[in-house]
This record gives C-alpha cells, structure tokens and sequence, in this order.
C-alpha cells in the first residue's frame, strides 16, 4: 500500500521525524480558514504533482479557494484529486534526498543519500552517478554510527545532527513492515531537519501485524481514490484478488506472484503486450479459477488469456475444473484460453482440458508463443 503523502508525514512524526504543520482539506471552501501564506499540494499517490500545477502557493482566502478549486478538479497521471494538504510554507535551507529501501536482488535494505534533493532520484543517477550513495544496511545491526558518518560525509552534514533522523527511519522502516521510505526533499536548516516530502509503501501481507492502524490508512486512501474502475478491477477489489490494469491485449492470470512476473516477461519478449497482471495466490481453488476468469474477460480489449499454473500447493485438476466451470457457465464471454500446467496433479488436470479442447502445455515458453498469435503479434 502506498500512503499519500499526509498519510505518509503522519508516521514519519510519529517516528520522530519533523514535519511541517498541515491541514487536509477536501472542500475549496474549506481553504477560507487556512494559516496564510501556505502551500496547497494535491494527495495523488503519483510523482510530477508540481508540473501538473497540483501545488500552489496562495497569500490569501480568496487566492486559496481560487486555487483549491483548480486544483481540485485536476488528475495527475490518471488520478483524480480529491483532497489537498494544506502547509505551511518552509524556511530556508538545503534540500537533500534520504530513502531506505529493499534492495530488488539481494533482499537486504539500503539507504540512498545524495546532496542533490527535490529532484528526480533516478534522473540525478543517471545525470551524476556519484552524486548517489547506495549504502547497504544490515538487517540484523541495523543503522550504526560508521553507516551514519558515512552519509553524513556524502551530503556534506554534520553526522550527529543527522544521526537521529536516519535512526528514526530504521525504526520506522522495520516496525511498520515498509519496502519504501523516502523523504525527497529532506530540508537542512541550520538547526534541524524537516521531512517536506513522503513517499511511504507498506507491504500489505504484513498488514495483519498492524491491525486497525493498517486498516485505517486503507481505508482513508480507498477512500480518496476517486479514480473510475473498470469491471475487471471492481471485480478484483471486491474477490481481493490482485489486479493490475495494463495497456495491452493479452490476458494474464498466474497462481503466483513469480510465475506471473516472469510470463509477464516473456509475453513481452514474444511481441505481445499484456492487458494486466492477475495472480490468485498459492492456494487457490476452482472456484477461485473460474471467478477469476470471469473477472479478467470483463476487460474487453482481451484478444486471448494465457493461464499460467505451477502446483504447488494449488492442485492442478482443482485448477482445470475451475476452467471448465468457467467455460460450462450459460452466457459468459469466451475467447482463446491458452494454459500452462505443471507440478500436483497436473497428470489428472491436463486431460480434462485437452477433453474440452483447451490448448494446455507443461512448458511456459511453448504456452506464451501460443497465446501471443491469436492477439496477432506473431
């Protein structure tokens, strides 16, 4: 889950990161009463908001309701706004990047730092790659005193003063189950640091260590996410199914987050272009397969859907029922199904399939090259 950036500041102070005093608003009206002069920033889970002309720095009740009007009636990258965060503006001082995240191939946090902050992290990687260091963290020591002067030493600050909010962001970090932690820009003053920014995601299957702390802030981004759902998603929300629109035509759904990932590459590297990524879980049953080929073949724009299934724990004659269920129900839309099957029971479930004329194959890249040709990319 991935916080909006009030959301995001909230934990950040209860960590004991500063903050700038806010107020979140929903109304234009409601910007009569605000603290002036102040910064009106639309809460989009989305980067960019400044080009958008989503912040706006008003002096004045009429200059702010004016603002807050526009503001909110935009859509940044596809989203709607539907609530501004009303701050007060920052003093002086030195803007710097500051983010604590898992590393995609070894697992293990990491703490970026660099000097050059409110900017795009990966374009000052790629303009500057020495203005960016990537520092490892171990997991079991966590943020010591040599990992802190050595960023400090990077951005050029003083390592006691910047002790305390690299200790919080550890601690933040692992008692909050989060993959990302950025603060972008962290603003120096000469006296302290102040978070002007947050980009915080949560993993959500850690979410039940949190209880109603996890549901709250679920609630309240569902809530302000106004954005129009297709069938297929509102059927993925309401199964709790994983659900990613895509732009292609190519249907995917795995059993798996990692069998789904690599047939998304591979769909990718065969020429086709997916319409979404959809995993059931590793416990899925035939009931679940057939809902959730309902749920997929709600998106129109499906040339063909390509199943791909490893048993494991999932037994794949549940999984070819849950197919043929699908294809028995009176009135459901029907295009190519191409499957892959392997592993528990897959001897039982892959002649049930090849009975009702499903092409099913054990191999992946035989099954992928297969489902690309009927979307005519091959």
């Amino acid at each position: 889950m991935r916080l909006l950036e009030f959301q995001g500041k909230e934990l950040l102070s209860a960590y004991g990161i500063k903050i700038l005093k806010g107020l979140l608003i929903e109304k234009a009206d409601d910007a009569l009463n605000l603290p002036f002069p102040c910064v009106l920033k639309a809460q989009v889970p989305v980067g960019g908001r400044g080009k958008a002309g989503a912040i706006a720095s008003v002096d004045g009740p009429e200059q702010a309701v004016t603002a807050a009007r526009r503001i909110l009636a935009a859509t940044v990258k596809g989203w709607p706004v539907s609530a501004l965060l009303a701050e007060q503006l920052a003093p002086a001082g030195r803007e710097i990047y500051l983010s604590l995240l898992v590393d995609g191939r070894s697992g293990d946090p990491v703490i970026l730092a660099s000097a050059k902050g409110g900017m795009d992290i990966e374009e000052t990687a790629r303009q500057d790659p020495d203005a960016v260091l990537r520092r490892p963290i171990d997991p079991f020591l966590g943020v010591r005193d040599y990992d802190v002067r050595a960023i400090a030493r990077h951005i050029g600050t003083n390592a006691k003063k910047l002790s305390p909010v690299l200790q919080s962001l550890w601690v933040l970090f692992r008692s909050a189950d989060a993959s990302l932690v950025e603060i972008n820009p962290l603003l120096e003053t000469d006296t302290e640091f102040l978070a002007l920014d947050a980009k915080i995601i949560l993993d959500n299957p850690a979410g039940f260590r949190h209880g109603e702390d996890f549901k709250r802030l679920s609630a309240e981004a569902a809530r302000l996410d106004t954005r129009p759902r297709t069938a297929s998603e509102r059927l993925a929300e309401a199964g709790g199914i994983t659900y990613v629109p895509l732009q292609g035509d190519v249907g995917l759904i795995a059993d798996g987050a990692g069998t789904g990932m690599l047939t998304l590459d591979l769909i990718h590297s065969e020429g086709g272009s997916a319409a979404n990524f959809c995993e059931m879980g590793g416990l899925a049953n035939a009931p679940t397969m057939c809902e959730t080929l309902r749920m997929v073949l709600a998106d129109d724009r499906l040339r063909v859907v390509v199943v791909s299934l490893i048993g494991g724990m999932t037994r794949m004659d549940d999984m070819a029922q849950g197919v043929l269920d699908y294809l028995k129900t009176p009135g459901v839309r029907q295009i190519p199904l191409v499957v892959r099957m392997c592993g528990t029971k897959a001897d039982v479930g892959i002649p049930m399939l090849r009975e009702a004329g499903v092409a099913v194959f054990e191999d992946l890249v035989s099954a992928v090259r297969e489902a690309v040709k009927p979307a005519g990319r091959k």
